[in-house]
């Protein structure tokens, strides 16, 4: 069963067809070697977009050889099953169409411009617009460079001495040129659960900052010192005043948004009276499969986008997929 498959069906931003070749990032010879090679492919991201090309209902990442490439901080992303290399190069500035014209005359960029006619169909997306659409090796390749390029921006000083550290280890880990010290890229782990009542009855809440209708399951951050188990239950309780027992692993994936490592479970309420936390939920409710589906065709009920986790939790509980999102 392929890894971004399980219990949960396809989890849309757990998938890849790159091996991260870890043993290459700091072959300073290979590096070069590959960063000559015209065949390697480069990835520009900035503010967690990229250039994404949409044709005929798919989308596919827009990729410049190494000679095309601007100047940035470079990630080795890894290499393919065919060994071509990839890599991101963290961008200065926004992306807009116009950076393939600023390109060198006669590149393959600038080429495509000219003689491509869906050169319209090339935008500044990210994972959350794009990442559903994409296959699974250009996925695979978006979550890794969104999540470096959103750790690097946020992390460039070292934590013991405030000085301004260096990129190494081909983007997975800074140094500090002072103290010597080395970080590496922060992953924060959060549970998120759908709490059901072992009947006919899911958990659905609604944030205080969400427009009304827009619905979900549970999520929190894993606190220090806590097992996930503890974690699911301390966070129902502190926001729905609910009581689970037996809580049940069923999948994760990655969510660079900017950090975090989404682990799904099921979690069967022992209470089911709600408390709310007012700032942590505005509205919170139980439905049937059958109010749910109700709920969901007249757009009384939002639920989360497809690439979302929270949407593979619902629709597992619920038996088949549901229409609309977000």
């Amino acid at each position: 069963m392929p890894q971004s498959e399980g219990l949960l069906g396809p989890l849309l931003l757990a998938r890849g067809g790159v091996d991260r070749s870890a043993n290459h990032r700091n072959d300073e010879a290979w590096l070069k070697s590959a960063w000559d090679d015209p065949a390697t492919r480069v990835l520009l991201v900035h503010d967690g977009n990229t250039l994404i090309r949409r044709h005929d209902g798919t989308a596919e990442l827009v990729f410049l050889s190494p000679r095309e490439a601007p100047a940035g901080e470079r990630y080795l992303l890894g290499v393919d099953p065919e060994g071509i290399a990839y890599f991101a190069v963290a961008a200065d500035g926004p992306l807009p169409l116009p950076v393939a014209h600023a390109l060198p005359p006669g590149t393959e960029v600038a080429e495509a411009v000219q003689d491509t006619p869906d050169w319209a169909d090339v935008a500044s997306e990210g994972l959350h617009r794009a990442g559903a659409a994409l296959g699974d090796r250009d996925a695979g390749l978006l979550v890794n460079a969104v999540a470096l390029e959103a750790w690097h921006t946020t992390h460039e000083h070292c934590p013991r001495c405030g000085s301004v550290t260096n990129v190494s280890s081909s983007g997975h880990m800074r140094v500090c040129p002072k103290d010597g010290s080395q970080h590496f890229p922060r992953v924060d782990p959060a549970v998120i659960m759908l709490v059901h009542d072992g009947d006919d009855r899911c958990l659905l809440a609604r944030g205080p900052q969400w427009p009304e209708g827009r619905f979900s399951v549970l999520a929190g951050f894993v606190e220090p010192g806590e097992s996930l188990e503890q974690a699911v239950a301390r966070e129902v309780l502190e926001e729905v005043g609910v009581t689970v027992a037996t809580p049940r692993y069923l999948g994760s994936q990655p969510w660079p948004f900017p950090r975090s490592l989404m682990l799904g479970f099921f979690a069967e309420a022992t209470s089911t009276k709600l408390v709310l936390d007012p700032e942590e939920i505005a509205e919170a409710m139980w439905l049937t499969r059958a109010e749910l589906g109700a709920a969901v065709e007249n757009g009384e009920v939002r639920l989360p986008p497809g690439v979302s986790i929270a949407r593979r939790l619902i629709e597992t509980w619920y038996g088949s997929p549901l229409p609309g999102d977000w």
